[in-house]
């Protein structure tokens, strides 16, 4: 062979390789194992106990070196107790639960109630949730709580995340949770979309989602009516992004509450995006005790959010004391700064529309209200402010306090 020949030889081989390693991982990061729940003996009646088929089928999903897809069909599954899904021994790169048919609870809440999860996640990667719906029936331990017992226990959350990462939940539905619908704790790369969050308004202590020690947090075309706070943000929240929210009636969104701990992380680069909130106690809300606490608040953006009829539209709450029970009584410690309220219209249910209630000691800077417009339909409209330093800009009414 010549020369030219060689070297033609050569450099037609180079491309042909690259290309066949290219298709060999194209085929390689293709395949899926596809397990269904059926087959290992669950029970699409809603009757039938079928948490050791989840169970099965999740350790099969784990033992793969595949990614795997656990399939749910039409139909109602009971799961009565506390389940959780570990990934510290999952070969697989990731798990996908791909629901078309309704995982429900027991209807005694004794059962489920003493959990802390119903549904829990730990240590995983590369997890996803599409589609189906959670059931709780957490109404009858709501009346319970409601009565005034002494003998109801605290209840569970739905569905929760802890210490994981690249973790999806797209077009679930979570009704009737018996506490939290979501949590998402310690987790990294988080994408939830298309979800819906029911519980009645007067539902106690059902956050539809709640985020703490978390980032790269995004939640997007979610809708959430619900009894406490659409989205809860806790201590150590970095790189939130809200966007696309229908939410109400609720207690709004909220940062905290914050400040229960002298030594709290800091919530940093949160933003809320197109929302409309309807009725309900709160709209946007930043809330801490008034008690000594290294942790802060900055770099949150609020914009483009309509208010129907909320009673407290715009609130920073630094003397938090829910009932006015067993409060504090100090100064809150957490520093609140570099807040935006842009383009927020509509109408509030209460006189006090903009209510920026400061910390005396750590007074919140950088508050920037931007296009405000909000209405009080039975009265003028009105801002109050303590401890507030910050500016506007654009048309604000009612009538800044800054």
């Amino acid at each position: 062979m010549d020369e030219a020949a060689s070297c033609f030889s050569r450099a037609s081989v180079v491309p042909i390789m690259i290309l066949f390693i290219l298709h060999q991982s194209f085929i390689a990061e293709s395949t899926t194992l596809v397990l269904n729940i059926l087959s290992f003996g669950a029970k699409p009646n809603g009757v039938t106990d079928s948490t050791q088929a989840f169970m099965d089928a999740w350790s099969a999903a784990c033992a793969s070196s595949d990614s795997s897809t656990i399939r749910v069909p039409k139909g109602m599954y009971l799961l009565p107790t506390a389940m959780v899904f570990k990934g510290d021994n999952c070969k697989s790169p990731g798990i996908t639960f791909w629901i078309d048919g309704t995982l429900v609870a027991s209807s005694d809440y004794q059962i489920l109630g003493q959990a802390d999860n119903w549904l829990s996640f730990e240590t995983v990667t590369g997890v996803s949730i599409i589609g189906g719906a959670l059931d709780a029936k957490g109404s009858s331990l709501w009346a319970c709580k409601l009565a005034g017992s002494t003998d109801c226990p605290s209840g569970a959350t739905s569905l929760s995340f802890t210490n994981s990462k690249n973790i999806r939940i797209d077009g679930l539905m979570s009704l009737n949770s018996q506490m939290y619908h979501i949590v998402i704790n310690g987790c990294q790369d988080v994408h939830i979309q298309g979800v819906k969050i029911i519980a009645a308004g007067n539902s106690p202590n059902t956050d539809g989602i709640h985020v703490q020690l978390s980032r790269n947090v995004a939640i997007f075309d979610t809708s959430i009516k619900t009894g406490d706070d659409c989205v809860s943000i806790g201590p150590g929240t970095k790189d939130l992004w809200i966007e696309h929210i229908s939410c109400g009636p609720s207690h709004g969104i909220s940062i905290g509450s914050l400040g229960k701990d002298l030594e709290e992380e800091g919530v940093q680069n949160v933003t809320v995006k197109d929302a409309i909130f309807k009725g309900g106690q709160n709209g946007l809300r930043i809330k801490s005790w008034a008690r000594p606490s290294h942790g802060f608040v900055q770099s949150v953006q609020f914009l483009d959010v309509v208010m129907h009829n909320v009673q407290n539209p715009i609130i920073i709450d630094q003397n938090y004391c829910p009932h006015n029970v067993n409060c504090p009584g100090q100064v809150s410690g957490v520093k609140v700064s570099d807040v935006l309220f842009r383009n927020i219209q509509g109408t509030s249910a209460t006189a006090i529309a903009v209510n920026l209630d400061c910390s005396a000691a750590n007074p919140c800077r950088g508050i920037k209200l931007e296009n405000v417009s909000l209405t009080c339909k039975k009265q003028v409209a009105q801002s109050y402010c303590s401890n507030a330093i910050g500016k506007t800009s654009g048309l604000v009414h009612p009538t800044s306090c800054l």
